[in-house]
């Protein structure tokens, strides 16, 4: 655990690299499939004729999904969604920061969550003939994000614990200098049980310390902003011990976005974050995947359909929500596939924004009380949720270890 903590800080803080160390940007460059800075140590490696050959596998994969999706949906965020706030909140996200820009280009602030460790980029310098198996198994982890939209999780579990290039932090560097940003730094945090910050991840099995990355990129704006990627349960057992959500309601209110997130937001066993997403997005995109139609009050936000409602895949059965297709029968088309149906003709989307009179007596509650986390007022009454059974709890238990690690398609 030492020695993977420490192969971590070796290429993020930048303050202390040595001569011969690669930056964090160049890494994360060199893993793209980038040319590094010319003066970088990584340079000489790029004309490695492995290395180029992924960089064309990568050329012409990012290619791809940007026609097909990605600038489609820059363009349909950029038509739909009037007013962003600074902060957004991606739960059950894994590494998958290409969605969350895409949808929200303009934020300063991502938060993303996932069950996913943050792992290691140890110095690619020092690794010399081990790097082209890396980069292998790297472009393994991204195929499927890149052609159906999400993670697959049997896959995910064993490649973001193989190899020395491992976990989330790889894969967010890859999509950041991909998605045009410039890192600056990447420095291991965690999250006390108060919900306080701190610097360096915890080497302990104690509860209540959420752990994580935080990467400072920019722009060609050269406007500094941050991504936080956390490894943490997101169940209510999880995050009751845990400052997660404490961290994140100092950054309230935010967007909020979720896509293939297994359905765990209509079970009894994650109430804690759907409640705390009610209370403190001021807008949300989501798939059906999400928080039920149910807990949005309409008198307290405007739900706007688009796409094509055809229920859930084959392996989730039960979560059909009727409210969802008669909402949907006046939905308007969308051009980009999304979620666990990924073709266009039946993805569907929902944008649901708080109204502003909502959003202003929420501003107003929070000034009076900054440090309450009751659970919030546009979340359902206590009680049973339609189709609810009495193993509910066990149910919702058995879908995490279903899907442990990024919620998608088995």
């Amino acid at each position: 655990m030492i020695a993977a903590i420490a192969g971590l800080l070796l290429v993020a803080t930048t303050p202390a690299l040595a001569a011969d160390s690669a930056s964090p940007n160049d890494t994360a460059r060199f893993l793209a499939g980038m040319q590094p800075a010319a003066d970088s140590p990584l340079a000489p490696s790029t004309k490695d004729g492995n290395w180029q050959q992924h960089a064309r596998a990568f050329d012409s994969a990012f290619q791809r999904v940007d026609n097909s999706q990605l600038s489609r949906i820059r363009a349909w965020s950029s038509k739909n969604i009037a007013e962003t706030r600074p902060t957004v909140f991606y739960f059950f996200s894994g590494p998958d920061f290409l969605y969350a820009n895409a949808f929200y280009p303009k934020a300063k602030t991502y938060v993303l969550a996932g069950l996913e460790p943050v792992g290691t980029v140890p110095d690619l310098v020092a690794m010399r003939g081990s790097v082209a198996h890396e980069l292998a198994a790297l472009r393994g982890s991204l195929s499927t994000i890149l052609s159906v939209s999400f993670f697959i999780t049997k896959n995910m579990k064993s490649q973001l614990h193989a190899g020395r290039v491992n976990g989330a932090l790889p894969i967010l560097y890859v999509f950041l200098v991909r998605s045009g940003y410039t890192i600056r730094e990447a420095t291991p945090v965690r999250v006390d049980a108060d919900g306080a910050l701190q610097t360096g991840a915890d080497t302990g099995r104690g509860g209540g310390v959420a752990n994580g990355i935080k990467i400072v990129f920019a722009d060609s704006d050269g406007e500094a902003r941050t991504l936080y990627y956390f490894s943490t349960n997101l169940a209510d057992d999880g995050v009751k011990n845990s400052g997660f959500l404490k961290f994140c309601e100092t950054l309230a209110p935010g967007d909020s976005f979720i896509k293939s997130a297994s359905y765990l937001l209509h079970s009894g066993g994650f109430t804690k974050v759907r409640d705390f997403l009610i209370a403190n997005s001021a807008a949300m995109v989501q798939d059906d995947s999400g928080i039920p139609l149910q807990y949005y009050d309409p008198q307290k936000w405007d739900l706007q359909p688009f796409g094509r409602y055809l229920g859930p895949i084959g392996v989730f059965p039960g979560r059909y929500q009727q409210k969802y297709a008669e909402l949907f029968k006046k939905s308007k088309p969308i051009d980009f596939g999304i979620g666990y149906r990924h073709r266009p003709a039946e993805s569907n989307l929902l944008l649901a924004v708080k109204k502003a009179s909502v959003t202003g007596e929420q501003t107003e509650d929070k000034s009076a009380d900054q440090t309450s986390s009751a659970a919030p007022a546009e979340a359902a009454k206590p009680g049973r949720e339609p189709g609810h059974k009495k193993n509910t709890r066990r149910n919702s238990l058995r879908a995490w270890q279903w899907f442990p690690f990024t919620p998608s398609r088995r």
